[in-house]
């Protein structure tokens, strides 16, 4: 019997938009051979089952049901295809947990801890993972902008320090730019990080498990034709993506090392991907930030890189699907 599998999407963010195209990619290459996919759609206005043909019909989120064709749906499994609140913070994965449904994605204190990129980076260079230096803001209480440049050193880095797709982000050269960059990040999060430039090539990496195996995917390097990867270059064709990246084996030896470093010291499940800029001088790879939903429209990185590997993204939906189950 065909195993059913609910593809959660949405979410109460602005990154909504980027997780109905991930979903897109996911359903179209769901092995319907083997599972029932169900689409669903996490909105403001509620939680509701989208069919391929007539009405969308209410989420009972008593049991995280549906009906279906006068049906009621229980589901094996949830394959998690939401950026940001509450699909990529834990929040959902909670829920899931109360209810013993299995999901694709890291767990309720992974995700809480990764969505946060302070704490992200905090546990990291606990771990001996090389990370920038950073600075957090919280709304409301006072900084002062001099002193945060003489701190840190321009350039820096300003960004909300909860979510992604690179939403309120900014660089700052000069500093009298400096608390424009933080009131535009605040206007995203009520958090902010302000982080040192480190200067390098920028890799990201996909990471999974497979049969008990972590595995790294294929290395992307990321040349942004703006000043740095921000939305228009991630999601308007700002940018090139070179996968695999033409680096040096040892390179790509190191990355691939620290990502499964992160990925163990995180506790991570299903994909996730981990973003690195190598610095050539101390020849050293710097973690950024991991995506544990990363984005996966057609023309995603992890698509790129499962396709680099020589899998099909149907292959590679399943492995997360059964992995889960497991």
């Amino acid at each position: 019997m065909k195993k059913k599998i609910a593809l959660v999407t949405g979410g109460y963010s602005g990154e909504a938009v980027i997780s109905y195209k991930t979903a897109h990619t996911i359903y179209q290459h769901i092995d319907r051979t083997l599972y029932d996919c169900f689409l669903i759609d996490i909105h403001p206005d509620g939680w509701f089952y989208k069919p391929d043909q007539g009405a969308p019909s209410p989420v009972d989120k008593n049991d995280f049901s549906i009906n279906h064709l006068g049906e009621k749906i229980k589901f094996n499994a949830v394959l998690i295809a939401l950026h940001g609140t509450p699909g990529e913070d834990g929040k959902l994965q909670g829920y899931l947990d109360c209810l013993n449904i299995p999901y694709t994605s890291c767990n309720t204190a992974t995700s809480a801890i990764t969505f946060n990129k302070k704490y992200t980076v905090a546990v990291a260079a606990a771990s001996g993972i090389r990370v920038a230096n950073s600075i957090q803001l919280f709304k409301n209480e006072p900084y002062n902008g001099n002193d945060i440049v003489q701190q840190l050193r321009l350039p820096v880095f300003v960004k909300p320090n909860n979510g992604g797709s690179s939403l309120g982000m900014s660089k700052v050269n000069d500093a009298a730019h400096i608390d424009a960059a933080i009131q535009k990040a605040f206007r995203e999060d009520d958090q902010v990080l302000i982080e040192s430039f480190v200067r390098g090539r920028e890799l990201t990496i996909g990471v999974f498990r497979s049969a008990g195996e972590v595995i790294t995917l294929p290395i992307t390097e990321i040349v942004s034709k703006n000043e740095f990867f921000d939305f228009e270059a991630k999601y308007q064709g700002a940018s090139e993506e070179i996968t695999p990246a033409r680096v040096d084996a040892s390179i790509a030896g190191q990355v691939q090392e620290a990502a499964k470093k992160a990925y163990h010291v995180f506790n991570c499940s299903g994909v996730v991907r981990i973003d690195f800029i190598y610095e050539p001088e101390e020849g050293v790879p710097y973690m950024l930030e991991i995506n544990t939903v990363p984005g996966q429209s057609d023309a995603s990185i992890v698509p790129q890189q499962v396709r680099a590997m020589g899998w099909t993204l149907t292959r590679f939906y399943s492995e997360l699907i059964e992995s889960c189950l497991k």
